[in-house]
This record gives C-alpha cells, structure tokens and sequence, in this order.
C-alpha cells in the first residue's frame, strides 16, 4: 500500500535522492562520459544540494541531466508524484487532475504527462511469443481522426474516420501500435517485426491475417460471428481484447479527447501499466523512474 505521506512527494531534497538511489544505486555516474570514479559533489552554497562534478570530462550535473526531467523547473517532488499517480490509476489520469493535484499550470501538467509517458516507452523490445508460446494479434477503432473532426467536417461514419489501433499479446504483455490504416499490409509489416516466427498466430477471422499467418508456426483463429472465442484448440483473443477494453475506458472516461498525433504516446502508457500489472504501484513507478534515464522530450516536439 502506497503511503502518500512519504516525504519523496513532498521534500525536495528527499526526492533527489531517491531519484538518485534508483538511477544510481551505485553512486553518481556522469552522464556525459560515464565515468564514476571521477565524479566529486560540488560544494558551496551557491550551486546548491545535488550537484556533481566530473574531474574526466570536467562537466557539472544533478540527477535531471539525461533525463525526462532536464531542464524543467517544477520540483523533482511533484515529478515522483506524478509518476506515481499515472503509475497507480488503471486507467491513467488527466492533465487537468494533475493540474489541480500538484498545484501547477495546466499547461506544464500536459507537458508533464507526456515526458512521463515518454520513459514509459520500452526502445529495445524482444520479439514477441515463440515456441509453446502463441501471439495473439488483434485491431480495434475508436475515436475520431482529425480530419473528420470540427463542424465543417462531413458527418460520415464507419472505421475508415476512426483512429486505428493494432495490437499483439503474448505471455502476459502487450505490444501496441497505433496505425494509419488497418489492411495487410501494414498488419503484416508489425507482425513479422515484432512476433517470433516460430510461435502460433491467434486471430479472429478477419481477412487481414489469412497470408501473414502462414509465415507463422501455425495460425489459429475464432469465428466471433459465431460467437466463438475460444476454439477446439484452445486459440482465442481474449487477452488482447480485454487490453483494448481497459485502453478504451481509459481514454473515453478519462482522457475523453486525444489527438491522433500523441495517440501513440497513450498507447505507450497503457502497455506499460498493462506490462507491468503484476507488481506494486510503487515497484511500477520505480520502473518508470528508471526509463527516464536517456529519453528527452522538448515542447517542441509534443505540442
């Protein structure tokens, strides 16, 4: 149970440290050089508590540098907490709550959301499944693109103006991706790059897997219109489409509007937590502490 009182959420100087014992368990590293050996704490009032100094490459660093958190003004405390709260809630919370939480501009908690969502972002996945170990692949819509938003839009409907999202499930973990276009091609593009050939392919019964999934071990799949969902051999996608049914919840009841430009970012977030369900919210928002390491995100950028 996560004790909110902890001082980590609201003493600055306990919050760098914790942020320093978890980046650096083994004492400060100059993420300009790497080295350890030479890195010194800088004295003085003037620079204040958390700075380092590299004798190697003779640069001066905190905690921040390197990080998601560089060059941002809001204090290391409101970040642990942030990453807690986004860590802790199913369904991930909304700017305006932590605008309102943390006591800063809308602005900086839009931002700041998705800095936290950027460490949550895994850069150098494995492939998914393998042997005895199927992939379940499956596509769902929802939302509206950009372009069929606004009152000068025109009114139609059917997926082809809803946002496009494609995802894989395997042992317990979810990888996501939102697409331009689900068709074939670009179904089989993911697949080959993300899934082990050698695992079993689950699908419903679209046509969007019959080829790919010959390239797999074997492809299994359940007819939904019959309302099958799991078959004689036990192939089914019910994992993936419960992803898709707390991904939906999140981003109707809690975020509600989402521009197809930073969809991905959601996306991101909602595999982490789901990745990630297995452990405590305070061991989850450790592991997104540490992905912040290495990962910067500029306004320019997101906005």
């Amino acid at each position: 149970m996560t004790d909110l009182s902890d001082p980590i959420y609201h003493d600055e100087d306990k919050a760098r440290e914790h942020l320093e014992a978890i980046r650096w368990p083994d004492g400060p590293k100059c993420p300009f050089c790497g080295f350890g050996d030479t890195v010194k704490p800088l004295g003085g009032k003037s620079m204040g508590p958390g700075w380092y100094h590299c004798a190697s490459c003779r640069e001066k660093f905190t905690v921040r540098v390197g990080t998601v958190y560089e060059r941002s003004k809001i204090p290391l405390h409101k970040w642990i907490l942030a990453t807690h709260l986004m860590c802790a809630s199913k369904k991930g919370i909304s700017a305006h709550q932590l605008h309102r939480m943390l006591g800063i501009t809308y602005k900086s908690a839009w931002f700041m959301a998705h800095r936290i969502r950027e460490s949550m972002t895994d850069t150098n996945p494995d492939p998914m499944g393998g042997p005895d170990k199927p992939v379940q692949a499956d596509e769902t819509y929802f939302g509206t693109k950009d372009e069929f938003r606004g009152p000068w839009s025109e009114k139609k409907k059917g997926p082809s103006t809803k946002m496009a999202v494609f995802s894989l499930v395997s042992g317990g973990k979810s990888r996501t991706f939102h697409i331009e276009r689900a068709n074939a091609l670009t179904v089989r593009a993911i697949l080959v790059t993300n899934a082990d050939r050698k695992a079993e392919l689950h699908t419903d019964e679209s046509g969007l897997y019959h080829r790919v999934g010959a390239e797999f071990a074997d492809h299994k799949t359940v007819t939904h219109a019959a309302k099958e969902y799991v078959g004689s051999h036990g192939q089914t996608t019910n994992n993936v489409e419960n992803f898709f049914s707390v991904f939906k919840r999140g981003m109707k009841g809690v975020y509600q509007h989402c521009s197809e430009k930073h969809l991905q970012r959601y996306i991101d977030e909602f595999d982490f937590r789901y990745n990630s369900r297995g452990l405590l919210d305070v061991e989850r928002a450790e592991l997104a502490v540490q992905g912040a390491e290495g990962k910067r995100l500029t306004y320019r950028r997101v906005a």
